[in-house]
C-alpha cells in the first residue's frame, strides 16, 4: 500500500472517495512551485472530518494525503477536458481556481506528469478499484459517493454563488435515477439550495466508475464550503484556510445524504 494513501475497510455496499482532500507535498516537490500556500489552496478542506461519520456506517473510504496540485485524481488522465468549452484545471495543475501561477517556470513536462501518474494518480485508482471489486463481489449493488467541496464564490469557474448541494450524475448516466432522485430529495428537504447535474456533473472519478448495469453506481457530492466554514471574500495566507465549524450546518443532511445511498444499494440487494 503506497504510504500516502489511507484505506479503511468496510462491509457495507458504500465507498466515499476523497480525491482532493490532501496537502501534503512530496520532499522532491516541495521547492517546486511558486509557494505550499498556493500548492495547497484548492484542496476540498476538512472535507475527510465532515464525513468522518461514514466509517460508522460500515462504509469504505479512500483517501490521498497528497495535494491536488501534485495531481488531480479525479481528471481524466488522458489530459482530455471534464468540461470542455468551460475553464477548469488539468491533471497537473498549473494555475490555481483564481488564475495564480503555481509554478515559476510554467509547470511540469509531459514526462513528469507521466511520472507522477504513475507514482501517485494511478495507486489511487487502483485502491478505488479493489474497494470497489472486493464489496461488489459482497453485494449485488455497491454505491460510490465521490466527496468534494469548493468555495461558494470563484469568478473564474463560474458565475454567482454555487448552490449548497452540488450533484453530480453526468445527466443521470454514471447512476441509476433512482439514486439520484433519492439523494437530491434529501437536499431539497433540507430547505438549502442544490442542483443535480449543474455546474458540476461529476468529474473522472463518478464517469470511470459509475457503470449501473455493472452494479456499481457512482454520485458526486459538491458541498459549498460557506455550509461547514467561514469563507472570506478573499483568502489570503492569514485567513484561509479557516477552520471547520464546530457544528458544521450540512452534517445532519450529508449524513441523511449517505444513509440514502445505503438504503439504494441494500434495496437492491
Amino acid at each position: 500500500m503506497s504510504d500516502f494513501l489511507d484505506i479503511h475497510r468496510g462491509d457495507a455496499p458504500l465507498v466515499v472517495g476523497f480525491p482532493h482532500t490532501g496537502t501534503d507535498l512530496p520532499p522532491e516537490l516541495e521547492g517546486a512551485f511558486v509557494s505550499p500556500w498556493l500548492a495547497r489552496k484548492d484542496a476540498d478542506w476538512w472535507i475527510d472530518r465532515l464525513y468522518a461519520f461514514a466509517r460508522d456506517l460500515g462504509a469504505t473510504t479512500v483517501r490521498t494525503r497528497l495535494s491536488r496540485s501534485v495531481i488531480d485524481c479525479n481528471r481524466d488522465p488522458s489530459g482530455a477536458s471534464l468540461y470542455p468549452g468551460q475553464t477548469t484545471t488539468g491533471l497537473c495543475p498549473t494555475e490555481t481556481f483564481d488564475g495564480e501561477p503555481l509554478y515559476p517556470d510554467g509547470g511540469p513536462d509531459q514526462a513528469e506528469i507521466d511520472r507522477r501518474r504513475n507514482a501517485y494518480f494511478d495507486p489511487y485508482h487502483d485502491a478505488l478499484s479493489t474497494e470497489l471489486l472486493r464489496l461488489r463481489t459482497e453485494h449485488r449493488t455497491v454505491v460510490l459517493y465521490d466527496a468534494h467541496s469548493i468555495r461558494s464564490r470563484v469568478p473564474r469557474l463560474f458565475d454567482g454563488k454555487l448552490p449548497q448541494f452540488n450533484i453530480g450524475t453526468n445527466d443521470r448516466e454514471t447512476c441509476d435515477p433512482a439514486l439520484a432522485d433519492a439523494v437530491a430529495s434529501v437536499c431539497a428537504a433540507s430547505g438549502l439550495s442544490h442542483v443535480l447535474d449543474g455546474r458540476f456533473r461529476g468529474g473522472w472519478t463518478t464517469r470511470h466508475y459509475g457503470r449501473p448495469a455493472d452494479g456499481i453506481h457512482a454520485i458526486q457530492m459538491e458541498l459549498s464550503m460557506r455550509g461547514y466554514m467561514a469563507e472570506p471574500d478573499a483568502p489570503s495566507p492569514d485567513n484561509w484556510p479557516s477552520p471547520i465549524d464546530r457544528e458544521p450546518a450540512v452534517l445532519p443532511i450529508l449524513k441523511q445524504v449517505l444513509e440514502a445511498c445505503l438504503s439504494f444499494a441494500q434495496e437492491r440487494a
